[in-house]
C-alpha cells in the first residue's frame, strides 16, 4: 500500500502537538510527532501503549477552547460556529434522550416496574397530520431553486414589482407542491397501514385469571406472552416455559441477523420445572436484564426466585432470549417482556430512513445558483446603463424578476416527469423481471456509484450447502464417485450384521485400543470410519413433523419407537454447512433420526437403530474454530472423542501427515468450505480424569474460560486424522460473471456480512469477489490502540491484496486510526468484512461516504442489511428466502442478484445522461429567452418592460417546446447490448462530465450566441416592420428550439418525431388563434398580429436565414467534433 500514509494516533495539526506535549513525558512525544510510526512499536513497549490509551481518550480538550479569539476568528467564520453551536445545544435541549438503564422485571407484575417503559409500538412514518404540510414544505423550499421560485412569485403581489399575470408564476410552483404532496402523501398513508398491520397483530397474555388477547402496542414490560409456532416474537423476552419435552425451542432470526438456520434457545430451568403454566404466579421471581444495547449476538442477568430456601438464582445469557422479529419455528413458548419500543434490540439496530437526495439535483441546485448570480449582475448592469436613475432599486428588482427565466421553475417539473419515466422504463424491462423502482428520486444514482456494499448470505449465495468432496489423504471422492463410499457403507454394516448374528451390537467388532494402530487400515474400514464421525460430530437435531390430511401440525416428540420415515423429517442446526454434512451421510445410508440433550440414534443401511450417549459437548467459537464431541457407544460402551474443524485449527491436533495442508489448499481455491475430521479413542480411567478436571474447571471464578480451554486442549494431542471434507456455498445464478462486470466498471465492491471469516473468505474466492491470482490479508484479532497500530503497519506495506477484517478488529480501528485505516481500505481492489453487526454495516457506510466523498449502494436481502440500505446513497434490496424487509426498506428491490448489472450499466447510465442532457436543455431554454429579453430592454432605453406577455411565456415552456424537449428521455448514446458488452463506459459517468461547470458554461454561450443573434436578426432584416418584432423573434425562437433538440438528440425514436411534430403545428395554430398577444409589451398601439404579413414570402426567408444563422454554426462544430474528436462510445458504436 502506499508507504506515504502515516498512521499518526491523534490527527491534528503540529501547533495543537506541540500545546498537548508541553509538561507531558517524553514517550508520548515519540508517538505524537510524526516519526517513522514502523519503527515506532520498536521504540514503545506495550505497557506505553496502554497508557497512551487511556490519555489519548482523556485529552485535554478544554484547555484548547481557550485560545485567544478575537474579531478576527468571529468574522472568518466564527459566527457560523456559534450559530450551529446553540442550534445543536437547542436541539439537544428538546430531544434529550432519556437514559437507558439495567432493569428488575418482576414475572406477570408490569404494575410494579420501577420506571415507565417505551410502548411497544412500530413506527416507521416521517410526519402526523400536525407536520406533514410544513414538514413536505420545509423538504421543498430547503432547496434554493424552489426558494428561489417562491420569492419571485411572491414579489408578483406587491404592484410596482408585478411584470406579468400572477397565474405565469404561481400556476408551475403550484403544480410542482401539489404533486410532491400527493406522491408524499400516499407513501405516508402506505407506511401508516403497514404499522397499524403490525401493531394490531394479536398475542396472548397470561394473567392470573387465565389467558387474554392483547395488541402487539399494548403489550409492557413484565408481561408474561405466550407466543405460537410460526408466530413472529412481539418484544424482547426471557424465554420460561415450551411445550417441547426437550425444554428448548428454535426460532429463525433472518429478519434479525441475516441468516436462515434455526437457533436453538433454552429455558429458565427452574420456570419449566413447574408443574403447570399457572404456577408461574404462584412462585415470586424477577429476572434483572443488562440495559439495553445494540449487540444482538450477547446478554447478561440473572434469575431469582426468592420464595424458596436457599433463594434460587441462574445465570441468563444469550441462549434464554428471544429477541423481537424472530419467529418461532417448533413448539409453543411463554416469555416475560423485558425491553420493548425504541429499547428492542431489532430498532436499536435499525437506522431512520432518510430522504435521499441524488448527486445530479445537488449539481443542479449549485448550477441554479451559479445562474442566480448571473441574474443579479445582469439586472445591476442594467440598473447602472440606467444610470441609477429614480427608484433605482424598485427598477433593480424588476429586472430581477424579468430574467427570473434565466432559472426555468420548468426545470423541477421536467426532472421529476423524467425520474418517474425512468422509473417506469426500469420495472417494464423484460430482462429484469420483477424489479420495483419505491423511490423514484434517484435513478441517477445507478450511474453515478462507486462503492457497492454487498451482504453474502442470500445476496451473493442461495445459502444451500452441497457435500462435494470426501478426502482420505490417499484417495478422494467427489460427486460422482458418491456411490463407491454408499456400497462401502452397506457392506460394512452387512458384514458386522452377519458377524454378530442378531447381537445388539452392529460395528466393526474390533476393540478399539487408545494408541492408533501402525497397521494400515482397508479404504473400506477407513472410509466407514469417516463417515460416522461426520454422522455423529455436529449439533444437528432432526424434526419431525406429522401430516393429518396435508395439514402440518405440531412436531411429535422425537422418541426412539416412533416411525423414523424420511418423508417428514427436517434437520436444525446453527450452521447449515452442519445440515449438508448430515443429509449427505443419510444419502449414504447412515440416517440421523434421533437427538435429545443426553443422547442421539443412527440408523444403519440395513435399518438397525445405534444409539449413542452424548458424554460432553464443545460448540464451535470463533476464537477456537472447531467442534467436539465425547460419545458413549450403548451397546459396546466404548467411549470416543471426536473433533472437526478449520485445518488452521486442527493442523496441529491430528498425528503427523503430508497431506492436509496441501489438499485443504486445493479444495479453498475450488471455493469448497473444508473442514478436517479426526478422532480420538479413550479408556474409562482417560475419561473419567477428564471429567473431573473438567467440571473442577467450570466452577472456578477467576479465569473460568481459560481453565476449561486449557483441560479441553489436554485431551486434543496426537489425534487420528480420518478426513477432510469440502461443501460448497451454491453461489446465486452468475454472480461470477456479474461481479467481473462490476469490477471492469471500475465499481469497488465490499462484502459485509455477519458470517464466520472463514466462510466469507471462502465465498469471496468461489464467487471471483477476489480474483485467483490476488492475495488476501487476514487481520488479525486486535483490541486495543497498540495492536490495531501494529496490524495496520503490516497491512501498509502490502501491494493490491484484498483485505479480510472481523466486525470486533473493525472497531478497535476505527476508534483509533479511522481516516488511516479507511483510506487503507479504498485502496484495496475487494474488501471483506464478517461477523459485521447491522448498525457497523451502516457505520461503513457513512464512513465511505464521509472520507471519499463517492456514491455508495448497498445491497441486500435481510431484515439485518435494511441499516445498511438506508445509510447508502443507493439502497438495493432483493426479494429472497429471508423475506421482504430489505426489498421494502430499499429503493429498488430486484429478484436476483445478476440484475444488478443491467439495472447499473444500462438504466443507471439512460437515467443519468439523460437527466444531464435535459436538464441542461432546459436551463438553455430560460437563458436563450433571458438573453433575448435582455437585448430588447438595452434597445428601449433599458427600460423593465417584457418582451413576451403571459400566454406566450407560458406557452414556451409548455406546449410551444415541452414536448420535444421531454422527448430527450427517449434518447440514447449507446445501446444496451454495447453497454453491458463493455462496462469500461460505466467509469465516464462516475466523473460527471455530462453535467459539469464546463458543459454548463458551454450551453450558456450557445444560449447567449443564439439570443443575441435572434433578437439582432430582427432587428437587422425587420427595420421597417419592428411593429412585428413579436412575431417575428418569437417565430424563430421556437423553430432554433426545436433544431436545438434535433442536434441535442443522438438515437431518434419515432415519439420524438411525433414531439417536433405536434409542437410545430400547435405553435402556427396559436398563430392564428392567439394574435393579440403578439403585439409589443401590453396591446399597445394596436400592435396586434396580421395574418396576412406572415404569410408573405418576406417573412418566411427573413425568419428562415435568422434561424439557420444561429443553428448551421453549432450543427457544423458537431459535426467537425464528431469526425475528429468522436466520445469513446462513439467508437464502439462504429
Amino acid at each position: 500500500m502506499a508507504d506515504s500514509i502515516l498512521l499518526n494516533p491523534v490527527r491534528t495539526n503540529s501547533r495543537k502537538t506541540a500545546y498537548y506535549n508541553a509538561g507531558r513525558p517524553s514517550r508520548y512525544q515519540i508517538e505524537d510527532e510524526s516519526l517513522n510510526l514502523d519503527e515506532m512499536p520498536l521504540m514503545m513497549s506495550e505497557e506505553a501503549f496502554e497508557n497512551d490509551e487511556s490519555d489519548y481518550q482523556t485529552l485535554p480538550r478544554a484547555r484548547v477552547s481557550q485560545r485567544h479569539r478575537g474579531l478576527g476568528w468571529f468574522l472568518c467564520g466564527g459566527w457560523k460556529v456559534l450559530c450551529i453551536s446553540c442550534c445543536e445545544c437547542l436541539v439537544h435541549t428538546c430531544r434529550r434522550k432519556k437514559e437507558l438503564k439495567a432493569r428488575t422485571v418482576w414475572l406477570g407484575n408490569p404494575e410494579k416496574c420501577e420506571e415507565k417503559y417505551p410502548r411497544n409500538a412500530i413506527k416507521n412514518q416521517k410526519y402526523n397530520i400536525v407536520t406533514f404540510v410544513p414538514g413536505v414544505l420545509y423538504q421543498q423550499f430547503k432547496f434554493f431553486l424552489n426558494l428561489y421560485f417562491l420569492v419571485v412569485a411572491c414579489s408578483q403581489f406587491v404592484p410596482s414589482l408585478k411584470i406579468g399575470y400572477l397565474y405565469t408564476y404561481w400556476a408551475p410552483l403550484g403544480f410542482v407542491l401539489a404533486v410532491t404532496m400527493v406522491r408524499e402523501a400516499v407513501d405516508e398513508v402506505r407506511r401508516c397501514r403497514r404499522d397499524k398491520e403490525m401493531n394490531s397483530q394479536l398475542y396472548s397474555k397470561l394473567t392470573m385469571r387465565g389467558k387474554v388477547q392483547i395488541k402487539s402496542s399494548d403489550i409492557q414490560v413484565g408481561d408474561l406472552i405466550i407466543v405460537e409456532k410460526n408466530q413472529r416474537i412481539p418484544a424482547d423476552m426471557i424465554f420460561l416455559r415450551t411445550s417441547e419435552k426437550t425444554g428448548s425451542c428454535f426460532i429463525r432470526t433472518d429478519q434479525l441477523d441475516g441468516e436462515t438456520d434455526w437457533k436453538l434457545r433454552v429455558t429458565v430451568a427452574c420456570t419449566q420445572r413447574l408443574p403447570a403454566l399457572g404456577d408461574l404466579f404462584s412462585i415470586s421471581a424477577y429476572v434483572y436484564a443488562q440495559k439495553p444495547q445494540l449487540d444482538i449476538h450477547s446478554f447478561e442477568g440473572n434469575f431469582t426466585r426468592e420464595d424458596c430456601d436457599p433463594p434460587i438464582h441462574e445465570s441468563l445469557s444469550i441462549e434464554n432470549t428471544l429477541w423481537a422479529s424472530t419467529v418461532v419455528a417448533s413448539g409453543t413458548v411463554i416469555g416475560v417482556v423485558i425491553y420493548t419500543g425504541k429499547e428492542m434490540r431489532s430498532v436499536l439496530n435499525t437506522s431512520q430512513s432518510k430522504n435521499k437526495v441524488g448527486l445530479l439535483d445537488l449539481e443542479l441546485n449549485r448550477l441554479t445558483k451559479a445562474l442566480f448570480l448571473a441574474q443579479v449582475v445582469l439586472a445591476v448592469v442594467m440598473v447602472a446603463l440606467q444610470g441609477f436613475l429614480g427608484p433605482w432599486f424598485r427598477n433593480l428588482f424588476r429586472f430581477v424578476v424579468l430574467f427570473s427565466y434565466i432559472i426555468p421553475i420548468s426545470l423541477r417539473v421536467n426532472l421529476d416527469m423524467g425520474k418517474s419515466a425512468y422509473g417506469w422504463m426500469i420495472m417494464k424491462d423484460e430482462n429484469i423481471p420483477g424489479t420495483v423502482v419505491r423511490t423514484s428520486t434517484i435513478p441517477e444514482e445507478l450511474g453515478r456509484l462507486v462503492y457497492l456494499l454487498t451482504d453474502k448470505t442470500g445476496t451473493l449465495t442461495q445459502n444451500e450447502m452441497v457435500f462435494r468432496r470426501l478426502h482420505l489423504g490417499t484417495v478422494s471422492y467427489g460427486t460422482d464417485t458418491m456411490d463407491e463410499i454408499q456400497s462401502h457403507i452397506i457392506q460394512s454394516y452387512a458384514q458386522v450384521s452377519s458377524a454378530n448374528g442378531s447381537s445388539a451390537s452392529s460395528t466393526p467388532s474390533r476393540k478399539p485400543q487408545p494408541p492408533a494402530p501402525k497397521v494400515r487400515k482397508s479404504v473400506s474400514s477407513r472410509i466407514h470410519e469417516a463417515v460416522k464421525a461426520i454422522a455423529l460430530c455436529h449439533n444437528v437435531t432432526p424434526v419431525y413433523e406429522s401430516h393429518v390430511n396435508g395439514a402440518s401440525t405440531e412436531p411429535e416428540s422425537t422418541e426412539a419407537d416412533q416411525d423414523f420415515s424420511d418423508d417428514n423429517r427436517t434437520y436444525q442446526a446453527s450452521s447449515p454447512d452442519e445440515v449438508a454434512l448430515v443429509r449427505w451421510t443419510e444419502s449414504m445410508g447412515l440416517t440421523l433420526v434421533n437427538r435429545d440433550l443426553t443422547s442421539l440414534q443412527l440408523k444403519t443401511p440395513a435399518g438397525q437403530i445405534l444409539t449413542y450417549y452424548i458424554l460432553q459437548i464443545f460448540p464451535f467459537t470463533s476464537e477456537s474454530k472447531r467442534m467436539g464431541i465425547i460419545l458413549r457407544e450403548e451397546a459396546t460402551g466404548d467411549i470416543t472423542f471426536y473433533m472437526k474443524g478449520a485445518d488452521v485449527a486442527m493442523a496441529s491436533i491430528v498425528q503427523y501427515n503430508d497431506w492436509l495442508e496441501e489438499e485443504c489448499g486445493n479444495m479453498a481455491r475450488e471455493g469448497l468450505r473444508t473442514l478436517v475430521v479426526a478422532k480420538k479413542s479413550l479408556t474409562e480411567e482417560q475419561y473419567q480424569d477428564f471429567e473431573s478436571r473438567y467440571n473442577q474447571a467450570k466452577l472456578s471464578i477467576h479465569d473460568r474460560a481459560l481453565k476449561v480451554a486449557a483441560v479441553v486442549e489436554s485431551l486434543e494431542r496426537e489425534m487420528e486424522l480420518l478426513c477432510v471434507t469440502g461443501v460448497e456455498d451454491q453461489l446465486q445464478a452468475d454472480v461470477r460473471p456479474t461481479l467481473e462486470l462490476l469490477r471492469n466498471a471500475g465499481i469497488k465492491i465490499w462484502m459485509l456480512t455477519g458470517d464466520k471469516l472463514e466462510t466469507a473468505t471462502c465465498i469471496a474466492k468461489s464467487s471471483h469477489l477476489v480474483s485467483r491470482n490476488q492475495d488476501i490479508h487476514v487481520f488479525r484479532p486486535v483490541s486495543n490502540r497498540g495492536e490495531a497500530h501494529l496490524e495496520l503497519n503490516a497491512f501498509r506495506r502490502k501491494h493490491d491484496c484484498a483485505l479480510v477484517i472481523s466486525g470486533d478488529s473493525l472497531e478497535v480501528c476505527l476508534r483509533y486510526y479511522e481516516h488511516e485505516f479507511v483510506e487503507l481500505a479504498c485502496q484495496c481492489p475487494a474488501v471483506v468484512c464478517c461477523r459485521c453487526s447491522p448498525t457497523q454495516k451502516a457505520q461503513i457506510v457513512r464512513l465511505l461516504q464521509q472520507h471519499t466523498a463517492n456514491r455508495t449502494c448497498a445491497i441486500g436481502d435481510g431484515g439485518n442489511d435494511v441499516s445498511m440500505i438506508q445509510a447508502a446513497d443507493c439502497g438495493i434490496g432483493i426479494e429472497g428466502k429471508e423475506g421482504k424487509q430489505a426489498s421494502l426498506a430499499a429503493d429498488f428491490s430486484i429478484t436476483q442478484f445478476k440484475h444488478i448489472g443491467r439495472l447499473l450499466m444500462v438504466h443507471g447510465r439512460n437515467s443519468y445522461k439523460r437527466s444531464a442532457a435535459l436538464g441542461q436543455f432546459v436551463m438553455h431554454r430560460g437563458m436563450i429567452i433571458s438573453t433575448m429579453q435582455a437585448v430588447f430592454s438595452s434597445i428601449f432605453y433599458f427600460a423593465s418592460v417584457p418582451l413576451y406577455q403571459g400566454f406566450l411565456m407560458v406557452g414556451y415552456a409548455t406546449i410551444y417546446t415541452m414536448f420535444p424537449v421531454f422527448s430527450l428521455v427517449l434518447d440514447q448514446d449507446v445501446k444496451p447490448e454495447m453497454a453491458l458488452l463493455y462496462p469500461e463506459l460505466y467509469k465516464d459517468l462516475t466523473k460527471g462530465r455530462s453535467l459539469s461547470f464546463k458543459t454548463f458554461l458551454i450551453w450558456v454561450l450557445i444560449s447567449v450566441y443564439q439570443g443575441g443573434i435572434l433578437m439582432y436578426g430582427a432587428l437587422v432584416l425587420f427595420d421597417q416592420e419592428f411593429v412585428h418584432v413579436v412575431a417575428i423573434s418569437f417565430t424563430a425562437l421556437i423553430l432554433t428550439e426545436l433544431l436545438m433538440v434535433a442536434l441535442t438528440v443522438r438515437t431518434w425514436h419515432w415519439l420524438m418525431v411525433v414531439a417536433e411534430l405536434i409542437s410545430l403545428g400547435c405553435y402556427f395554430a396559436s398563430l392564428a388563434f392567439l394574435n393579440e398577444y403578439f403585439g409589443i409589451g401590453r396591446v399597445t398601439l394596436g400592435a396586434f398580429l396580421d395574418i396576412s404579413f406572415i404569410t408573405t414570402r418576406a417573412f418566411l426567408w427573413k425568419v428562415c436565414v435568422i434561424t439557420l444563422v444561429s443553428c448551421l454554426p453549432l450543427y457544423i462544430i458537431k459535426y467537425l467534433k464528431r469526425k475528429f474528436s468522436p466520445p469513446s462510445y462513439s467508437k464502439l458504436s462504429s
